[in-house]
Protein backbone atom coordinates (compact mmCIF):
# COMPACT_ATOMS: atom_id res chain seq x y z
CA UNK A 1 0.00 0.00 0.00
CA UNK A 2 2.84 2.41 -0.46
CA UNK A 3 2.20 4.25 -3.01
CA UNK A 4 -1.81 5.22 -2.26
CA UNK A 5 -1.44 8.77 -0.14
CA UNK A 6 -3.92 9.30 2.33
CA UNK A 7 -7.04 11.08 1.26
CA UNK A 8 -7.44 14.49 2.43
CA UNK A 9 -11.46 14.35 3.81
CA UNK A 10 -13.21 11.56 5.18
CA UNK A 11 -17.02 10.35 4.66
CA UNK A 12 -19.63 10.23 6.75
CA UNK A 13 -23.00 8.89 6.14
CA UNK A 14 -26.13 9.88 7.62
CA UNK A 15 -30.23 10.11 6.68
CA UNK A 16 -29.51 12.87 3.92
CA UNK A 17 -26.61 11.04 1.95
CA UNK A 18 -22.55 12.10 2.15
CA UNK A 19 -20.85 14.24 3.90
CA UNK A 20 -17.49 15.63 3.73
CA UNK A 21 -15.31 16.11 7.03
CA UNK A 22 -12.00 17.45 6.28
CA UNK A 23 -9.36 15.62 8.72
CA UNK A 24 -8.21 18.81 9.89
CA UNK A 25 -11.06 19.96 11.14
CA UNK A 26 -11.68 16.54 13.02
CA UNK A 27 -8.02 16.75 14.38
CA UNK A 28 -8.80 20.45 15.85
CA UNK A 29 -12.57 19.40 17.04
CA UNK A 30 -10.67 16.60 18.28
CA UNK A 31 -8.04 18.50 19.87
CA UNK A 32 -10.45 20.87 21.89
CA UNK A 33 -12.53 18.28 23.14
CA UNK A 34 -9.52 16.82 25.23
CA UNK A 35 -9.40 18.77 28.29
CA UNK A 36 -6.92 20.58 29.12
CA UNK A 37 -3.84 19.39 31.89
CA UNK A 38 -3.85 22.09 34.54
CA UNK A 39 -0.25 23.71 34.98
CA UNK A 40 1.60 22.97 37.62
CA UNK A 41 1.41 24.79 40.99
CA UNK A 42 4.69 26.43 40.63
CA UNK A 43 3.01 27.74 36.97
CA UNK A 44 0.35 28.79 38.50
CA UNK A 45 1.76 31.11 41.05
CA UNK A 46 4.82 32.47 38.63
CA UNK A 47 1.25 33.38 36.68
CA UNK A 48 -0.55 34.98 39.44
CA UNK A 49 2.93 37.06 40.81
CA UNK A 50 3.13 37.95 36.87
CA UNK A 51 -0.95 38.98 36.21
CA UNK A 52 -0.29 41.90 38.71
CA UNK A 53 1.50 43.74 36.29
CA UNK A 54 -1.43 44.44 34.33
CA UNK A 55 -3.43 45.38 37.65
CA UNK A 56 -4.59 48.42 39.97
CA UNK A 57 -2.40 48.03 42.85
CA UNK A 58 1.12 46.57 41.35
CA UNK A 59 3.29 48.29 43.60
CA UNK A 60 1.77 46.75 46.53
CA UNK A 61 1.57 43.58 45.41
CA UNK A 62 5.55 44.00 44.83
CA UNK A 63 5.88 45.31 47.84
CA UNK A 64 4.19 41.87 49.26
CA UNK A 65 5.50 39.88 47.12
CA UNK A 66 8.88 40.26 48.13
CA UNK A 67 7.88 40.20 51.72
CA UNK A 68 6.17 36.93 51.17
CA UNK A 69 9.48 35.71 49.27
CA UNK A 70 12.29 36.23 51.69
CA UNK A 71 10.87 33.29 53.81
CA UNK A 72 8.15 31.25 51.95
CA UNK A 73 7.31 31.98 48.98
CA UNK A 74 8.94 30.23 45.68
CA UNK A 75 8.41 32.85 42.85
CA UNK A 76 11.20 36.06 43.18
CA UNK A 77 10.02 39.31 43.37
CA UNK A 78 12.27 40.17 40.24
CA UNK A 79 9.32 38.21 37.77
CA UNK A 80 6.86 41.21 38.83
CA UNK A 81 9.66 43.75 38.94
CA UNK A 82 10.50 43.20 35.37
CA UNK A 83 6.78 43.57 34.23
CA UNK A 84 6.44 46.64 35.81
CA UNK A 85 9.97 48.19 34.28
CA UNK A 86 8.77 47.43 31.08
CA UNK A 87 5.53 48.73 31.20
CA UNK A 88 6.61 51.79 33.18
CA UNK A 89 10.48 52.45 32.62
CA UNK A 90 10.06 55.98 34.05
CA UNK A 91 9.11 54.50 37.25
CA UNK A 92 11.87 51.82 37.26
CA UNK A 93 14.11 53.00 40.20
CA UNK A 94 10.60 53.15 42.06
CA UNK A 95 9.65 49.92 42.23
CA UNK A 96 13.08 49.12 42.50
CA UNK A 97 12.94 50.90 45.68
CA UNK A 98 9.48 49.63 46.73
CA UNK A 99 10.89 45.81 46.26
CA UNK A 100 13.95 46.59 48.19
CA UNK A 101 12.32 47.67 50.98
CA UNK A 102 9.78 44.77 50.77
CA UNK A 103 12.60 42.22 50.70
CA UNK A 104 14.45 43.20 53.37
CA UNK A 105 11.06 43.33 55.58
CA UNK A 106 11.17 40.17 54.71
CA UNK A 107 14.23 38.75 55.62
CA UNK A 108 14.20 40.41 59.05
CA UNK A 109 10.69 38.23 59.46
CA UNK A 110 13.22 34.82 57.79
CA UNK A 111 15.83 35.96 59.75
CA UNK A 112 13.28 35.81 63.07
CA UNK A 113 12.14 32.10 62.16
CA UNK A 114 15.85 31.19 62.14
CA UNK A 115 16.26 32.46 65.48
CA UNK A 116 13.19 31.25 67.35
CA UNK A 117 11.04 29.37 65.05
CA UNK A 118 13.17 27.14 63.00
CA UNK A 119 12.03 23.40 64.36
CA UNK A 120 8.19 24.45 63.75
CA UNK A 121 8.58 26.41 60.87
CA UNK A 122 12.05 27.15 59.20
CA UNK A 123 12.98 23.70 59.35
CA UNK A 124 10.18 22.39 56.93
CA UNK A 125 10.77 25.27 54.53
CA UNK A 126 14.77 24.91 54.55
CA UNK A 127 13.30 21.09 53.27
CA UNK A 128 11.17 22.33 51.06
CA UNK A 129 13.62 23.84 49.00
CA UNK A 130 16.31 21.36 49.62
CA UNK A 131 18.19 24.27 51.40
CA UNK A 132 19.78 21.76 53.80
CA UNK A 133 23.61 22.19 51.94
CA UNK A 134 23.35 25.25 50.81
CA UNK A 135 22.82 26.71 54.30
CA UNK A 136 26.01 25.10 55.17
CA UNK A 137 27.81 26.91 52.54
CA UNK A 138 26.48 29.86 53.62
CA UNK A 139 28.07 29.27 57.00
CA UNK A 140 30.92 28.40 56.01
CA UNK A 141 31.14 32.18 53.77
CA UNK A 142 30.53 33.88 56.98
CA UNK A 143 33.16 32.18 58.73
CA UNK A 144 35.59 32.54 55.84
CA UNK A 145 34.98 35.90 55.06
CA UNK A 146 32.74 37.81 57.79
CA UNK A 147 30.53 40.26 56.48
CA UNK A 148 31.46 39.61 52.73
CA UNK A 149 30.55 36.20 52.93
CA UNK A 150 27.27 37.73 54.41
CA UNK A 151 26.87 40.22 51.33
CA UNK A 152 27.78 37.42 48.93
CA UNK A 153 25.03 35.14 50.25
CA UNK A 154 22.32 38.22 50.14
CA UNK A 155 23.22 38.57 46.18
CA UNK A 156 24.02 35.51 44.75
CA UNK A 157 21.47 33.05 42.96
CA UNK A 158 21.10 31.23 46.68
CA UNK A 159 17.68 31.55 47.42
CA UNK A 160 17.26 34.70 49.66
CA UNK A 161 14.66 33.03 52.13
CA UNK A 162 17.47 30.09 53.03
CA UNK A 163 19.93 32.99 53.79
CA UNK A 164 17.66 34.97 56.01
CA UNK A 165 16.40 31.90 58.01
CA UNK A 166 20.30 30.31 57.83
CA UNK A 167 21.41 33.66 59.72
CA UNK A 168 18.99 32.91 62.49
CA UNK A 169 19.83 29.76 62.77
CA UNK A 170 23.69 30.53 63.30
CA UNK A 171 23.16 33.61 65.04
CA UNK A 172 24.71 35.96 62.61
CA UNK A 173 24.87 39.46 64.03
CA UNK A 174 22.06 41.33 63.23
CA UNK A 175 23.00 44.71 62.29
CA UNK A 176 25.69 42.27 59.90
CA UNK A 177 22.47 40.47 58.56
CA UNK A 178 20.53 43.48 57.87
CA UNK A 179 23.48 46.14 56.34
CA UNK A 180 24.11 43.32 53.37
CA UNK A 181 20.21 42.67 53.35
CA UNK A 182 19.82 46.35 52.02
CA UNK A 183 23.37 46.51 50.62
CA UNK A 184 22.36 42.95 48.16
CA UNK A 185 18.82 43.45 47.61
CA UNK A 186 18.83 46.92 46.89
CA UNK A 187 21.68 46.04 44.47
CA UNK A 188 19.64 43.62 43.08
CA UNK A 189 16.44 45.19 42.18
CA UNK A 190 18.47 48.56 41.46
CA UNK A 191 20.34 46.74 38.58
CA UNK A 192 17.42 45.11 37.17
CA UNK A 193 15.69 48.56 37.21
CA UNK A 194 18.50 50.13 35.35
CA UNK A 195 18.95 48.07 32.51
CA UNK A 196 15.69 48.04 31.96
CA UNK A 197 15.51 52.13 32.12
CA UNK A 198 18.51 52.01 29.73
CA UNK A 199 17.90 49.04 27.37
CA UNK A 200 14.05 48.70 27.36
CA UNK A 201 12.00 45.75 27.37
CA UNK A 202 14.44 43.89 24.29
CA UNK A 203 16.68 43.10 27.10
CA UNK A 204 14.34 41.21 29.36
CA UNK A 205 14.90 38.18 28.38
CA UNK A 206 18.29 38.45 29.10
CA UNK A 207 18.06 39.74 32.35
CA UNK A 208 15.86 36.35 33.22
CA UNK A 209 18.47 34.39 32.06
CA UNK A 210 21.50 35.54 33.29
CA UNK A 211 21.07 38.45 36.03
CA UNK A 212 22.05 35.62 38.31
CA UNK A 213 25.42 34.96 37.49
CA UNK A 214 26.58 38.72 36.35
CA UNK A 215 25.63 39.82 39.79
CA UNK A 216 27.72 37.07 41.04
CA UNK A 217 31.05 38.18 38.94
CA UNK A 218 30.07 41.66 39.57
CA UNK A 219 30.54 41.25 42.93
CA UNK A 220 33.81 38.99 42.86
CA UNK A 221 35.27 42.16 40.86
CA UNK A 222 33.66 44.70 43.74
CA UNK A 223 35.37 42.70 46.61
CA UNK A 224 38.72 41.90 44.24
CA UNK A 225 38.87 45.43 43.98
CA UNK A 226 38.49 46.63 47.65
CA UNK A 227 41.47 43.68 48.59
CA UNK A 228 43.62 45.13 45.85
CA UNK A 229 42.84 48.80 47.27
CA UNK A 230 43.99 48.27 50.14
CA UNK A 231 47.31 45.72 49.61
CA UNK A 232 48.42 48.78 46.61
CA UNK A 233 48.41 51.39 49.00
Amino acid sequence: MCGISRPATVQRLDAAGVIQFPLARMNQEAAASTPAKRPHLIRRMYDWTLSWAERPGGSWALFFIAVIESSIFPIPPDVLLLALCVGAPRKSFRFALICSAGSVLGGIVGYGIGLWGYTLIGEPIVRMYHGEAVMEKIKFWYDTYGFWGTLAAAITPIPYKIFTIASGVFHFPFGQFLLASVIGRTFRFVCVAGFIYLFGARVKALIEKYFDWAALIFLILLIGGFIALKYLR
